[in-house]
């Protein structure tokens, strides 16, 4: 017999260990189907919260709930061998305070199997970030846009242009000080995410930043091109197949009405010797 197949999930302190390196790739992922595609070409795998707007068609990342979070991210872990998964921390799960941070994280992990969580927010969450480390619960900290805090900002807008710039910097120095064994970058300009990657000991993994980041990370669908009036500056697209579905899902329909679907080779028959090509495997 042959032995059991087993591949070793990447880690934490794997990731950490890769500032500088080889850039680091990450995709989100919300189904057990997309997580077995992501899994052998990325190195972390993220059960974003933006869940609740691909999937679940919300305006905002706001209504998206604990329940939400793990519901999908056991779904991922059921497709994941090699990617380290890390789940989002939703709107209000972790803000009030570090306790309540560490009961909904340790919550995630022991639900979910993920092996890490990512909460937003930069010298505000510093704390909490700390807590959690210390009590084992591995953080990836996502400063910049925070799509969480959407209201506050006015809208999905570049952050750390100008004299804002130092806020940023602030902000990446005090969540990898207090222990995030990364950073998420979103919509920040280039040359501030290219500073701070130079600045900091910890991993910096971009989104409408830089390609000096220390790696990437696009939500599936949009690199896919599943959504076909939704063309962010920072996408870049690797198909079209929302493009490619409309056209078959046409296609289906006009064979349905039709008559053309289903033909003869679709359809079983009377004999009850005949065997089908399913009964035979």
């Amino acid at each position: 017999m042959s032995a059991t197949h087993h591949v070793r999930a990447v880690t934490p302190p794997e990731v950490e260990a890769r500032k500088g390196g080889i850039p680091l790739v990450c995709l989100t992922a919300y189904t057990t189907p997309v997580a077995r595609l992501v899994d052998p070409h990325c190195d972390i795998v993220l059960v974003g919260d933006s869940v609740g707007m691909v999937l679940h068609g919300l305006p905002s990342t706001l209504a998206v709930t604990l329940d939400m979070m793990i519901l999908h991210g056991k779904a991922v872990r059921r497709g994941l061998e090699r990617a380290l998964m890390i789940v989002d921390m939703p709107f209000g799960s972790y803000e009030e305070s570090p306790q309540q941070a560490f009961r909904n994280a340790a919550r995630l992990m022991a639900e979910t199997g993920c092996a890490a969580v990512k909460l937003e927010g930069g010298e505000s969450m510093a704390a909490t970030i700390q807590f959690l480390t210390a009590r084992g619960i591995p953080v990836m900290a996502h400063i910049g846009l925070t799509p969480q805090a959407v209201n506050t900002f006015g809208g999905y807008k570049v952050q750390g242009r100008g004299d804002d710039s130092e806020r940023i910097a602030r902000d990446a120095n005090a969540v990898a000080d207090a222990g995030a064994f990364s950073v998420v970058f979103e919509k920040v300009p280039e040359q501030l995410a290219r500073r701070i990657t130079d600045d900091i000991a910890i991993p910096t993994i971009g989104i409408g930043a830089s390609a000096a980041c220390d790696g990437q990370v696009l939500v599936v669908d949009d690199m896919l091109g599943m959504f076909t009036d939704f063309r962010p500056k920072f996408v870049k697209r690797y198909a079209e197949l929302g493009q490619d579905a409309s056209a078959a899902i046409a296609g289906y329909a006009r064979d349905v009405r039709e008559r053309r679907f289903p033909a003869a080779e679709h359809v079983f028959g009377d004999n009850p010797k005949a065997v089908d090509s399913e009964d035979a495997a």
